[in-house]
């Protein structure tokens, strides 16, 4: 685990005016797309922001710099979220340097290597999608759960916890077949810890984003840009990982109350049932 601190220092003040502490989130999957635009909005928003990742490179830098120079405090940490022995060690490393965890956004997913028959998917692939996708996110879930019953975090900061799954997670996609299966479990999970959870006053929310233009994305631009362009969703555009980044941080400040447990979609109606 290698860690990368660009902002050790506490910053009171920003161009618009005084920080909210919301003590500290954790993103996994953060250095780019979606988990970027997810990391940079909360820092915004008040947050000392972790990005947990598998690769450093320079998105996972120019992220950090994105959020110290908005005033905001980052912690970059590669790991990978599927080594479950490695949770309580992050979690740690996070604390001490940040404090007390208010917020877990789940974001780290890997795709199928290859889209294809779902007739020759592999043993393998099929145990590594689910090992990241479902079990990691499980584990780390239940450790971060555990650090926020044991220390609250800032007098009267909202806590929570967002699980990003996919529109896929109730759509087939047979060409891809144990991505589908890795997050269909997610609304269960989801509902599983907003559960427990909410004797603690931690509100668990998940968050499935549809066809969202992003890295992951790019290699099936043109195959579902016909389909957008065709009406698959009542909003004729890709989405934007700004747009989801933004629906997570209402989120995670609060601003759904007494909706723990709740799925938000945003995937511009392509989510609505039609005929």
């Amino acid at each position: 685990m290698s860690v990368t601190d660009l902002a050790p220092d506490a910053v009171a003040e920003t161009a618009a005016g005084p920080r909210v502490d919301r003590g500290t989130a954790i993103v996994t999957g953060g250095r780019r797309g979606i988990g970027a635009a997810v990391a940079m909005g909360l820092a915004e928003a008040g947050f000392a922001v972790a990005i947990v990742d598998i690769v450093e490179d320079e998105a996972a830098a120019a992220t950090l710099r994105t959020i110290r120079s908005g005033g905001g405090r980052g912690l970059f940490l590669r790991a990978d979220i599927a080594d479950i022995e490695g949770h309580q060690r992050l979690i740690e490393t996070i604390t001490t340097e940040f404090g007390p965890l208010t917020c877990l956004v789940n974001n780290a997913g890997i795709q199928v290597p290859v889209r294809g028959d779902l007739l020759d998917t592999e043993p393998e692939v099929f145990d590594r999608l689910v090992g990241v996708n479902l079990r990691g996110t499980f584990f780390l879930t239940q450790a971060v759960a555990r650090a926020m019953i044991a220390a609250p975090g800032p007098v009267g900061a909202y806590r929570s916890i967002t699980v990003i799954s996919s529109a896929n997670a109730g759509m087939t996609s047979i060409e891809k077949g144990p991505y589908c299966l890795s997050k269909s479990a997610l609304p269960m999970l989801t509902s599983l810890f907003a559960t427990r959870l909410a004797e603690h006053s931690i509100d668990v929310f998940e968050v499935q984003p549809g066809l969202i233009r992003t890295e992951m994305t790019s290699v099936v631009r043109t195959a579902y840009g016909q389909q957008i362009a065709a009406g698959i969703s009542p909003y004729r555009r890709w989405g934007e990982a700004e747009e989801v980044g933004a629906v997570i941080r209402t989120l995670a400040s609060g601003q759904l109350p007494f909706s723990t447990g709740t799925m938000v979609p945003v995937g511009g109606g392509l989510n609505i049932h039609r005929l």
